[in-house]
């Protein structure tokens, strides 16, 4: 395989003019040069394959994923597309994408690769659709939660008004009393997602706070459970709210123990890693946001279901039949008010579910 060297993208414009250009874009793009090396790949590529463009350069396309079908006989000098398929990464991801490679003008043999990620597009292209279903799923969610209780209130009243009295009066009033702050409960819950305040964001090691995310899991919905470490030592200070982090976490793990109840040798993992060069496009003229923390909460569950898989993170979608769809939502949110993101994948062989998450750096 041909090794990095000299970048042969130096036939180009300064980097700087077609590097702003590309990054700008908000799809997956890869330049390979006559000899089918890597020669630039944007922070879009770089979140989807899970790889830094620093390790892509020099190296040919194979080195970072399982070309399509058909990609080898194509013929040289044309164009090639393959819509919605199913791709596999070397770093063991699986991705639906559409993959479109056309030739460079006025420079032979140097071609271009743009990788649209398949859920991304459909998201983009219905966005009033999945407003709508939101608001369906949120007003269906709450005639749920709340008719059960106001249900149960009412038949309470109704017997306090018939004169039920002593032991049964004090019992009919407890329930009221319980059913009220359940409603009060969802309620805040859901008022999480209107609270703009700014998180206190600071620099902080993250050990402390997986170590104590870990003992509340294995302390009460993961008991019985071992929860594997697989840590980066190395890991700098993070930039993040302390709070926030933890209830991310905590959520995280409470969701893979759901996922993994029918498992017989259930498996949840906590890794961390330094991803050198991971980046995401900030606002337009502004610098790439680097995101080198990788926390990641990993279990041997069966995954989302198919058809909500790319909207795990929108309000009110759940795969659970009790579940209100707030959790991963809510996780979302604090990710990205903190100035992260974090993404939901199946990996591996055999396949694991992933929720990772990626963070910036505290400054030196």
């Amino acid at each position: 395989m041909p090794q990095s060297g000299t970048p042969a993208y130096v036939d180009f414009a300064p980097r700087p003019l077609f590097a702003e250009l590309l990054a700008a874009l908000p799809v997956a793009v890869l330049l390979v040069d006559p000899a089918g090396r890597i020669g630039y790949a944007n922070s879009e590529a770089e979140l989807l394959l899970n790889i830094s463009e620093r390790a892509m350069q020099g190296h040919g396309l194979d080195h970072v994923m399982v070309p399509p079908a058909g990609y080898g006989d194509r013929r040289a000098g044309l164009g090639f597309a393959v819509y919605d398929s199913v791709i596999e990464t070397t770093r063991g991801g699986r991705v639906r994408i559409d993959f479109i490679e056309a030739m460079v003008a006025d420079h032979p043999g140097w071609r271009i690769i743009t990788l649209h990620n398949g859920a991304a597009s459909r998201r983009l292209g219905q966005a009033d659709r999945a407003a709508a279903r939101s608001a369906v799923g949120a007003a269906a969610m709450l005639a749920h939660e709340i008719k059960n209780p106001l249900s149960g209130i009412r038949g309470a009243a109704q017997l306090l008004a018939d004169g039920a009295s002593g032991g049964d009066a004090g019992e009919l009033t407890t329930l009221i009393v319980t059913e009220v702050d359940r409603i009060a409960a969802l309620i805040d819950r859901m008022q999480d997602f209107t609270d703009t305040r700014p998180l206190s964001l600071g620099a902080h090691n993250v050990y402390p706070m997986l170590d104590h995310a870990r003992r509340v899991a294995l302390a009460g919905f993961a008991r019985g459970m071992t929860i594997e470490e697989r840590f980066d030592p190395s890991l700098p200070p993070v930039m993040v709210d302390p709070d926030a982090l933890m209830q991310v976490m905590i959520n995280l793990l409470k969701n893979a123990r759901e996922a993994t109840l029918r498992q017989a040798n259930a498996r949840i993992k906590l890794t961390t890693a330094y991803r050198h060069g991971m980046a995401v496009p900030a606002t337009p003229g502004k610098p790439r946001q680097r995101l080198p923390i990788e926390l990641c909460v990993i279990d041997n569950g069966p995954g989302a279901p198919a058809d909500i898989a790319d909207h795990l993170f929108d309000p009110f979608v759940s795969g659970k039949p009790e579940g209100q769809g707030l959790g991963l939502a809510l996780v979302e949110k604090l990710v990205r008010d903190m100035g992260g993101i974090v993404q939901y994948a199946r990996e591996g062989a055999p396949e694991q579910t992933v929720f990772r998450i990626l963070l910036p750096a505290a400054a030196k």
